[in-house]
């Protein structure tokens, strides 16, 4: 089954997204903290990330970049989202692969994820 990283510090969002996920068959991991994502990404090296645009004194666009040039990393889709309507027509910009606004549906974000993933089979 495949793996989703989860970061955002929202810990309701956290929670709830990662119950969702682990319901629907997925490994899940979290990251609450801005500082711990490379990392995290690196050791527990995830099909897919869930990416807060704004992370406790983070820019997750940032971060993204970070993933995106990274070698282990860099093939690793990127979903990011945010309550902020304007950080959608940024994301790209720095390598992200897809954006949902908060709050978001599930079942659009169910959608997003399994799309990506698919994307992703289909090249790797």
């Amino acid at each position: 089954m495949s793996k989703i990283l989860v970061v955002d510090d929202d810990l309701d969002i956290l929670s709830v997204v990662e119950m969702l996920l682990t319901m629907k068959g997925f490994t899940v991991e979290v990251a609450s903290h801005g500082d711990h994502v490379i990392s995290k990404a690196q050791s527990f090296q995830p099909d897919l990330v869930l990416l807060d645009v704004l992370i406790s004194g983070f820019d997750g666009r940032n971060i993204c970049r970070q993933l995106k040039s990274g070698k282990q990393t860099s093939h690793i889709p990127v979903i990011m989202f945010s309550a902020h309507p304007g950080a959608a027509n940024s994301i790209t910009d720095y390598g992200a692969d897809d954006f949902i606004a908060k709050p978001f549906d599930v079942s659009m974000l169910l959608k997003k994820v399994n799309s990506q993933l698919e994307s992703y089979k289909n090249i790797a």
